[in-house]
């Protein structure tokens, strides 16, 4: 996968982008939107494959789930995957079933011994499952749990070094939580285990307030990036190096002029980061 930016393909922009072919990285497909044998949705997603590289973003396996992987689900994802051979795969560190119930969200989990040995075992079945290493990303959190007995930054490096998964770092969801819980992103990107990082994610947020009239982020995915995430982008990228990085637009989405430039965006910061690499080297060399 190219260290460049990407973004979340969308039906709405499959003419766009088949008509123009842009200069972009790759595309990022959530895989239950894929998981039907047929129709144009396949059509036009191999056709766009034939021309860019894919990463695989699952929303529904239940990693945090507490019951066991659904079986079924686990297959549809690997039938995925083996069609159009994404570059990257990753999925959420939450969970969204249980009991054989099913919810539109991805909720959080507490972070401690049991819930680590759930998120593992759970982590290690789908790679066995896929043949290959996932990305584990992490939440955007709006509460705390009492029962934590870890932080979210030992929980991640603990679960990378008894899986080998690698990490989706998602700027945006670190800059919500941290506003929300009053934590500091910046010495959360500086304790990071960039090592791990395979893919970088940012979106839009909405501003709220809770009953305490305190300001409450909410991960919207509805509009640009906001300039303070952009510049928490560029203190994560002064660690990790270039890494491939999504820009995620799921609601309100706007016509492709408007996404591509947000991937361009980032795609400039990327190439800044290139440039002062190859100076360094040049001065050093």
């Amino acid at each position: 996968m190219p260290a460049r930016a990407g973004v979340g393909l969308k039906p709405q922009h499959y003419e766009d982008i088949l008509g123009t072919g842009p200069d972009i990285g790759w595309f990022e497909i959530h895989a239950e939107n894929y998981m039907g044998a047929g129709g144009p949705p396949h059509r036009y997603l191999t056709a766009i494959r034939q021309r860019y590289p894919l990463s695989l973003h699952g929303v529904g396996l239940s990693i945090g789930g507490a019951g066991a992987l659904d079986a079924d689900h686990l297959a549809r994802l690997r039938a995925v995957h083996d069609r159009y051979e994404p570059a990257l795969f990753s999925e959420h560190l939450a969970w969204s079933s249980h009991g054989g119930s099913y919810f539109p969200d991805l909720l959080p989990l507490p972070y401690t011994g049991e819930t680590l040995a759930i998120v593992c075992a759970h982590i290690d079945q789908a790679q066995e499952a896929l043949g290959r290493p996932m990305l584990l990303e992490n939440p955007a959190t709006y509460l705390t749990f009492e029962t934590s007995t870890m932080s979210e930054l030992d929980f991640l490096a603990e679960t990378v070094r008894r899986t080998g998964c690698g990490l989706l770092l998602d700027v945006n969801n670190l800059f919500v939580s941290a506003t929300n819980q009053g934590f500091s992103a910046e010495a959360y990107v500086d304790a990071f285990p960039v090592a791990a990082v395979g893919e970088i994610h940012l979106a839009g947020h909405a501003q709220d307030r809770d009953e305490t009239g305190a300001t409450l982020l909410i991960d919207a995915h509805d509009r640009a990036v906001s300039d303070p995430v952009w510049e928490l982008y560029r203190r994560t990228l002064s660690r990790t190096g270039p890494v491939p990085t999504l820009i995620e637009w799921d609601n309100d989405v706007p016509d492709w002029p408007v996404l591509f430039a947000e991937a361009r965006a980032a795609d400039a910061i990327l190439n800044d980061l290139h440039a002062r690499g190859e100076a360094r080297h040049a001065r050093t060399g």
